[in-house]
Formats: structure tokens, sequence, C-alpha cells
């Protein structure tokens, strides 16, 4: 695994975006994986592992998450941004196309940039997230987000994480400890908090408010997709509707639809049952 930082550009300054990779830095062939709102490039270390020997594999940090810097105006954090900070990553990698995975909103940047004419998405992967959200996710991410509570220790942080990601199934003690470590950091007091910065709460909330309570709808975004697509979805989520699942199978670039057994939101692709249709599908 190595390290890198790209600069990027907001309307308020420069600010870096951090990323790993994994493979043969000389490989064309490049897999973009990214996380959702409030995790860390370092939720794909098991896939990249298992997809190295193909694909140069690239995880960001989305600016305000694990390594990146954080954006001085608030506001910024959304959809717009994120792209623009991906499109100055693929300059740094050098290729034209790219296949991608997103897990939640690393989904909704991909349907966003794979919607776009002359997109460099070749192959898509949505982990449980599509052009509805439901209005029950958003009010129970909304419950924690933001909140930035802070711990004694790593054991304390990784029992809260257990708690609020219970959703994302079983793991290992092993596994919960690497869902914790990378999204944690030890503050200047030596207690642990959370290493991604609160004012990713000012927009969300703000999209909460325009919604009125209601699901959020971006079908026109995902029927621009034309790539191959796969969808994944935890059979239990609450953000991702079976019924949207099976709508977005039939519409736009017409998903194949793959469940995840005992899973809510979102699936981690930590184990090879979940990882091996990303593999089919993306090896096809």
């Amino acid at each position: 695994m190595r390290e890198g930082k790209v600069k990027c550009l907001s309307p308020a300054g420069f600010h870096h975006m951090a990323y790993v990779e994994w493979g043969d830095p000389a490989n064309p062939k490049v897999l973009v994986c990214v996380h959702g709102l409030t995790r860390c490039a370092r939720d794909f270390d098991f896939l990249a592992q298992a997809m190295e020997k193909e694909y140069r594999v690239v995880c960001p940090d989305v600016v305000g998450r694990g390594r990146s810097d954080w954006l001085r105006d608030k506001s910024l954090y959304a959809i717009p941004q994120y792209c623009a900070d991906i499109a100055v990553l693929l300059a740094r990698l050098n290729v034209e196309t790219v296949d991608w995975v997103g897990t939640s909103m690393g989904g909704l940047i991909g349907m966003a940039l794979a919607s776009q004419p002359e997109s460099p998405i070749r192959r898509l992967v949505l982990n449980d997230v599509g052009p509805v959200i439901a209005a029950v996710s958003l009010a129970r991410i909304g419950d924690y987000l933001g909140n930035a509570p802070r711990f004694e220790n790593i054991g304390q942080a990784e029992a809260f994480v257990r708690f609020v990601s219970a959703t994302f199934g079983k793991f290992t003690d092993e596994q919960w400890r690497h869902l914790t470590v990378h999204v944690t950091r030890t503050a200047a007091d030596g207690k642990t908090e959370f290493a991604y910065d609160p004012g990713i709460a000012q927009p969300f909330r703000e999209m909460q408010a325009a919604s009125g309570g209601k699901d959020v709808e971006l079908w026109p975004l995902y029927d621009g997709i034309t790539c191959p697509t796969l969808l994944l979805r935890g059979e239990t989520s609450d953000l991702l509707t079976h019924e949207t699942a099976l709508q977005m199978s039939t519409r736009g670039p017409r998903a194949t639809l793959f469940e995840v057994p005992g899973v809510g939101h979102a699936p981690m692709l930590m184990d090879k049952p979940q990882v091996a249709p990303v593999r089919d599908f993306l090896l096809a």
C-alpha cells in the first residue's frame, strides 16, 4: 500500500485530498473506490487486496475525512466539490477511464460522474445507494452526524462504532478494530476523536430541511448513466429500499442487482462472499 496526496481547488482556496493505492502503479487499468459519508479510504483494504493483481486500486479520503484537509467553507461539502476533486485525482493518475466502486456517498459521487457526457467511468458499482434516499435513513444519520463525540480511549470509540454501525453486519473483533482505528485519531489532549470535519453536517441538514422530511430523489442522474452498472443492496437496508433497487434494474443503465443477506446499510466488502460479485462484475 502506498499513500499520496493531490492538491485540489474550491471557491475557498486550495486543499489536499489524501489517497491510498494498491497494485502496480504503472497499470493503466485503474479501480477507484470511494467511501461513505463519515468513513474513509481504508474501508476498502480487503477489496483492494483482492483486486490489486488486476488493477491499480486507488482509494481517496473525500475532503473533510481521514487524512484529507477540512474545507474552510462548510457549505461546499457537497457532490459538485467532491466530483471536482476526483477529476483532479484522475488527472494525477494520468488515465482516461476508470472503474468505480462507491459505497453510499461514494456511490452518489459515482452516479454524478457517470451521468456526465464523456464520463471516464467504464464500469460502475453502486454499493447500497441509488437515486432515492429514504427519509428514514436521513433521519437516522442526522441523529449522530456532526455531534463529534470524544472518547477516553480507542476501546470506547470502538464500542460507539459498533453501536452506530450495527447495520454493517457481523464482523470479527479484528475487523471492528480496523473499522474504528482508521476513522479516528488521537487529539492534542490524548483523547480519541473522529477524523472527520463536524462541518459536513451543515449541508446535510440543509438537504434534510429542503426535503421536508420526504425521500430525496435523483432519478435524472441515474437515468443519464449508460455504462454497465452493478447494484449491491444490503438485505435490510433503510437507505436503499428493495422497491427502488428493483426500479434501478429496469431503467437507466438497468443495473444488475445483488442483495447481500443479513446486512443493512451498507455492505462493507470485507469478506469473500461480498467481494465475489464485485470482482466478477469488474472482470467480466
